[in-house]
């Protein structure tokens, strides 16, 4: 009997459904905006590429180098137990901040806020007990400038041009950042390096047996068959992106194998599965021709 093709593989870990279209894609074709991000834009071109794969490992692993954002992911995440769920809920958040209405994407973000209220609790380190939590400031920030840079150097890498340079995208994607209530997010490419350099400077960030188990878990992700040796290359990819500095503190090494060229091939045989069917974008440009459409009629021509 036939298994499930390469792109319902592929959907089904990013969406949870193997057409990718569950009820959060399919209400992308709702609202009564445009959204916050330009089709054509710096953040729809980052995120719609494939280089997104490696820029979702290479994310994880920047961000459980904070020892708050590792308590709260050790304390409080399934990720154990179910890696996919786990991984489906952040692809919902990114999917509909980017493409969703400006209604869909504040409750989506809304969603999320609720599931971390609770997220709270202490962490100790040599410095005694520090107390933590996921609304925290400097944790939020944390987290976003994360995100941002990973999503960002793994398109320079493995994407193409993007509208606007760097400095477009992370201008764009502070939209997010003050969505999530990041106090005054970078804007240019410049000001998101020098402040996660900050975090390095200051000993914000740190390795311990949490961040070691994390990264075990994330060098094997329980996926099978070809999804399996393609994550193995994806991880391998996201290792060597990384900055020197993170690279120490968690302890990897990049690998002497030709890990670029190898993730292009996986990307871009990963880009045509997907682009056999509709995809999350393909929704919120049907609510644009139809917003367009409206106003069109509302406003006819002489």
């Amino acid at each position: 009997m036939k298994g499930p093709s390469l792109r319902a593989r592929l959907l089904t870990a990013l969406s949870g459904d193997p057409d990718g279209t569950p009820r959060w894609v399919r209400e992308l074709a709702e609202g009564d905006d445009d959204g916050y991000f330009p089709d054509g834009g710096a953040v729809w071109t980052v995120h719609a590429g494939t280089a997104t794969f490696v820029a979702g490992i290479r994310a994880l692993l920047i961000q459980a180098l904070h020892p708050g954002a590792m308590a709260g992911v050790h304390d409080f995440s399934r990720y154990r137990e179910d890696p996919l769920g786990r991984l489906t809920g952040t692809v919902r958040w990114i999917i509909c901040v980017t493409y969703g209405s400006t209604t869909q994407a504040k409750q989506e973000t809304a969603r999320v806020g609720r599931l971390h209220e609770r997220v709270a609790g202490t962490y100790t380190t040599d410095a005694g007990a520090h107390a933590y939590s996921a609304s925290d400031a400097r944790l939020v920030e944390w987290v976003h400038l994360a995100f941002a840079d990973a999503f960002l150097g793994a398109h320079e890498r493995w994407g193409g041009p993007i509208p606007g340079g760097a400095d477009g995208y992370v201008r764009e994607w502070a939209t997010a950042g003050r969505l999530m209530h990041v106090e005054n997010p970078p804007e240019t490419e410049a000001d998101l390096r020098e402040r996660l350099r900050g975090f390095l400077d200051r000993g914000e960030l740190r390795r311990d047996e949490r961040v070691d188990e994390v990264v075990r878990f994330l060098r094997d992700v329980p996926f099978t068959g070809s999804m399996r040796l393609a994550y193995r290359v994806l991880f391998a990819a996201a290792v060597a992106s990384l900055p020197r500095p993170y690279r120490q503190l968690l302890g990897v090494r990049r690998t002497v194998l030709p890990v670029v060229t190898a993730t292009r091939i996986v990307l871009a045989v990963s880009q045509r599965a997907l682009g056999a069917g509709p995809r999350a974008q393909d929704f919120a440009r049907e609510r644009h021709r139809r917003l367009a459409h409206e106003q069109a009629g509302a406003h006819p021509s002489e």
